[in-house]
């Protein structure tokens, strides 16, 4: 006897259809909340990424004026 009618048998076939059909959604929903997790840290990232490229742009800017310095 195979395992699948073991547990079958055991749980009953409609107990065991809807475990399946649990399980598919818990892995559903943990793949939607890793999605959301990775969107966060790129709009992070990006977040960043604009600040360092906008200082960038001012410290090039303060250079063409002749300012050496610029710290705050």
């Amino acid at each position: 006897m195979n395992e699948e009618k073991l547990v079958g048998k055991l749980v009953g076939e409609k107990n065991l259809e809807a475990m399946v059909q649990r399980l598919d959604r818990l892995t559903q929903d943990e793949a939607r909340q890793t999605g959301a997790q990775i969107l966060k840290v790129v709009h992070g990232l990006v977040k960043n990424m604009k600040v360092v490229m906008d200082g960038e742009k001012i410290r090039q800017a303060c250079l063409s004026l002749g300012v050496e310095d610029i710290s705050l």
